[in-house]
């Protein structure tokens, strides 16, 4: 396949609000030894984008420069030490930067087939999400499926992923969101959802589980919520940070965590190294992806915008009105 030279891709030149976003003209990616070029057709918008956007969420030293965490596209070239795939192959992929591209080098093991009937869209929505919830709900905190979960941010991206995921073991899942309209979606999936606006969750998991608490929490608001959150766990309870959306230092009485012998953990996806996330690939492809092809769990998309459009994707994803997914169409 004869490649173009050049691409268009979203650049920043000076972190900002969204209008700070443009659409250049940049170089091809040339891929590494362990890397495939990727021709997008989708990209997924993430918090993390909004974050890199404003100056707050560099990428790491070796990682492009370029917005984007995930795509979905089509194989175009393998670096020398590639494997797995070859050109022609539908892929999806967890970037380490670059998303928002025509074209994206990615380390082969960061990229999986797409599932049996899914288009583009459906495929790039899903990396970023389930790599970040297979991660830290199952991987470190060890959801099983008689234990109960709580997620706050139900109606996000990782939100719903978290939530799927959970009540297909059978767990019980309870869920916070900031609106009658979101709390009524979620409870389509069999959870208790809560409207963190006007009603207190910790009283309503005290008494919807006689004060006993869940056993693992996702939270990715931090601040007034990291307090409320350890009241809020059984003995041996798990918290899971996965992002501050409302700061990440809080004044906390250590004393519960000792007496019901808490654990504590969080992470961010992109500084892990390949390996650890090709690990998390394969344990997707095999656990996950029947699941999808199935139809048991599903990606939500509440709006795809057209490449040219990504500073209204922004604006949306600040805004938080949506349910789901915000996708990126780059290209058929």
């Amino acid at each position: 396949m004869k490649l173009p030279e050049t691409m268009r891709c979203v650049t920043v030149p000076q972190p900002g609000g969204p209008e700070a976003m443009r659409i250049e003209t940049a170089p091809l990616p040339v891929p590494r030894d362990d890397e495939i070029l990727i021709r997008v057709q989708a990209a997924g918008v993430n918090r993390p984008d909004v974050q890199q956007r404003m100056g707050l969420y560099p990428p790491p030293p070796d990682a492009s420069p370029l917005l984007g965490l995930e795509v979905a596209g089509e194989v175009v070239a393998l670096g020398a030490m590639a494997s797995g795939f070859f050109p022609g192959h539908k892929v999806t992929a967890l970037c380490n930067g670059g998303g928002y591209a025509e074209y994206v080098a990615v380390p082969a093991g960061q990229c999986l087939p797409w599932p049996e009937g899914y288009d583009s869209i459906r495929a790039g929505a899903l990396p970023e999400n389930f790599f970040t919830v297979w991660a830290n709900v199952f991987d470190m905190a060890g959801l099983k499926p008689a234990e109960s979960l709580l997620v706050h941010g139900g109606t996000s991206g990782i939100g719903l992923a978290a939530i799927q995921l959970a009540k297909a073991q059978g767990s019980r899942v309870f869920t916070t969101a900031g609106s009658a309209e979101k709390c009524a979606f979620l409870e389509r999936y069999g959870v208790t959802a809560i409207n963190y606006k006007d009603q207190d969750f910790a009283a309503i998991i005290a008494a919807q589980t006689g004060k006993r608490g869940v056993d693992v929490i996702l939270d990715m608001v931090g601040g007034p919520y990291i307090q409320k959150n350890i009241r809020c766990l059984a003995p041996r309870g798990r918290l899971v940070q996965v992002a501050f959306m409302q700061g990440s230092k809080a004044e906390l009485d250590l004393m519960t965590v000792m007496t019901k012998r808490l654990t504590i953990t969080g992470s961010t996806m992109r500084p892990r190294s390949s390996a650890e996330k090709a690990a998390i690939a394969a344990s997707l492809k095999q656990k996950l992806w029947p699941l999808l092809e199935r139809g048991k769990i599903a990606p939500v998309i509440d709006r795809v915008f057209p490449l040219e459009e990504v500073t209204e994707a922004h604006r949306l994803m600040e805004g938080s009105t949506h349910i789901g997914k915000i996708m990126l169409h780059v290209a058929d």
